[in-house]
Parts: C-alpha cells; structure tokens; sequence
C-alpha cells in the first residue's frame, strides 16, 4: 500500500451533519479557488443536502475535506456537484478523487445517477485533472461549454464558469 493510500484509510467518509457546517466554510475559504459562499448556506447544505454530499473526517472525527452535490431537479439522473475542497495538510494525497467517487456511487444508488456536471474556471487545472480523470476512471465521455459566461456575474469580474458534463457513467 502506499503512502497517500495508507493517509486515505485513515480518514472516514460520511455524510456530513449540520455540525459540519462551519468546517467546510473554512476548508472552502482556506482554499482561496472557491467563491465562498455564506456561512449559513453551508449550514443548509449540511442539512439539506446531506444526502448528496460527502465529507472525509480525519482519526479525530474532524473535517477535512468535502464534495458538495445535489440531483438537478429537471435531470433526476444527474448529479451536479457543486463544490470540492481538501484542507492544506491533506492536499496531493488523492482525497478529492476518493471523496468524489464514494460521492457518485453512493448517490448512483441511491438516485440511480448516470451522469456527473459541474463548472469549471479557466485555468483552475487542478478541477480539471479531478474531473476528466473521474471520466477515466468511470469510462465516461467529457462534454465542455460555456454555462455562465462573465458578463452574467453582477459582483464584478467573474472568469466564466464551464459545464463539464460527464456521461454516461460505468459504475
């Protein structure tokens, strides 16, 4: 076994609880790559979106590291995923990839999930690693186009989100 194999069975993966919620707020604004989003919606997704999210908790039962997800209403078949992030010290040892896939095959039995989408920015090449190696790894095609293009962010500038959707999946 190796190495980031042997750091990876140490750390249980779950769904998370409402408790969680501050934990991946910090996961997600350490990472400086996320737009972070409000405290209290981490709260909600912990709540709300359990089922369709996955965190990895270290031997202390701490958080560090999480997939966020949920089943598009007009595609019940497809899971969006929404956010991913690994605290700094666990980072290079394969834990998004383990997240995500525990992610998909829990949510593939439960919903029966045949298909993966998320955004992606430019140049943000270590999403783009995760998810075309996801693709591999699952026999799947990638599909790639603009979803929101910049002048769509009323903040300021935003580079353009691109939507990744990966599919038909062989789980």
């Amino acid at each position: 076994m190796t190495a980031a194999h042997a750091d990876r069975a140490e750390l249980q993966i779950d769904r998370p609880s409402v408790t969680d919620g501050a934990a991946l707020w910090r996961i997600a604004r350490d990472s400086k790559t996320l737009d972070l989003n409000s405290s209290y919606s981490y709260l909600l997704w912990c709540r709300d979106f359990a089922g369709t999210t996955a965190v990895a908790r270290d031997e202390r039962g701490e958080a560090v590291g999480f997939v966020t997800g949920y089943v598009r209403p007009d595609r019940p078949r497809t899971l969006l995923v929404w956010q991913v992030a690994v605290d700094e010290a666990y980072r290079g040892r394969g834990l998004a990839a383990t997240l995500l896939d525990g992610l998909v095959a829990r949510s593939s039995g439960e919903h029966r999930i045949t298909a993966l989408e998320t955004t992606i920015t430019p140049g943000n090449t270590a999403s783009e690693r995760l998810f075309t190696s996801f693709a591999e790894r699952h026999g799947a095609a990638v599909e790639r186009e603009v979803l929101f293009g910049e002048g769509l962010f009323p903040d300021g500038p935003h580079d353009p989100e691109v939507l990744y959707r990966i599919g038909p999946l062989s789980l």
